[in-house]
């Protein structure tokens, strides 16, 4: 076979093979959210903010300080639960902050953006696979709960849909920290800042006591935290209680907080340098 029928017959074959179609957002960004689920395949210790963190804040709270606050620690259990997931998944959104910077300093970002793909797919895929952390670290502590004495009154329909308002909070959180991820130089200043954001929202709050034996300014402050009022609403919902107002409450604060950064770190992503 000569050199031109060699040609000929490469040249058919490249004609007969369609083009593959080009993806879309939705496939680009399930691509992304595999990709950041794969990370923590090489790297397990990046679960240990939802395995290790949990644990160690409901045993110690448990049993250091349930005797004291509630009489019992079985009576404190009840209390302590829905407060303790709602701190463990609020500080696991740190993460996708501290991810993408990452991907920024290493050069990674700079190659995402120039594939023909849907521009904010790495971003929503990180944040789809952040939800998958956020569920995992969900049912840990459920599960530790369980076996300590917690005894959700509101059956396994309760614990669910807590579960769900809590993944929507976080998810319109992690937000904020994935525009602190564009705006900071280094993964350190991204972990400095966002936890010194969420140590006064997490703590001062009601996750660990009732702010009813706050002072006054305290505990104005506490009564309209987003936090207290997500905690407020799990605890409701695990208990058996449906309180609607509470409920749209955590969904207006969700979609105030979509609303705003969002568009704010796509901006940021389109145009950062």
């Amino acid at each position: 076979m000569n050199s031109e029928q060699q040609m000929n017959k490469m040249r058919a074959a490249l004609v007969d093979h369609k083009r593959p179609p080009h993806p879309n957002g939705f496939a680009t960004s399930l691509a992304f959210a595999w990709r950041a689920l794969l990370k923590i395949k090489y790297v397990p210790e990046q679960l240990l903010d939802v395995t290790f963190f949990p644990v160690m804040f409901t045993l110690m709270f448990t049993y250091l300080f349930g005797g004291a606050l509630a009489g019992s620690t079985t009576d404190y259990l009840q209390f302590l639960i829905p407060g303790i997931l709602v701190q463990t998944v609020v500080f696991t959104t740190v993460y996708t902050g501290v991810s993408l910077n990452e991907d920024i300093s290493k050069g990674t970002f700079d190659r995402f953006r120039s594939m023909p793909i849907w521009g904010p797919s790495p971003l929503v895929g990180a944040l789809l696979a952040d939800t998958v952390r956020y569920t995992l670290a969900s049912i840990i502590v459920i599960i530790l709960g369980l076996i300590l004495g917690f005894r959700p009154a509101g059956s396994v329909l309760g614990v669910v849909a807590g579960i769900m308002l809590v993944l929507i909070f976080s998810f319109s959180l992690s937000w904020v920290f994935t525009m602190l991820g564009l705006i900071l130089q280094t993964t350190k200043a991204v972990m400095g800042i966002s936890m010194t954001l969420l140590f006064p929202v997490t703590f001062a709050s009601n996750i660990f006591v009732d702010p009813a034996t706050m002072p006054g300014w305290l505990r104005a402050f506490v009564n309209i935290n987003p936090v207290s009022i997500l905690t407020t609403s799990l605890r409701q919902l695990m208990g058996g209680q449906v309180n609607g107002m509470q409920i749209i409450w955590v969904l207006v604060v969700s979609a105030v907080l979509i609303l705003i950064f969002a568009p704010v770190t796509m901006y940021l992503y389109r145009n950062k340098r």
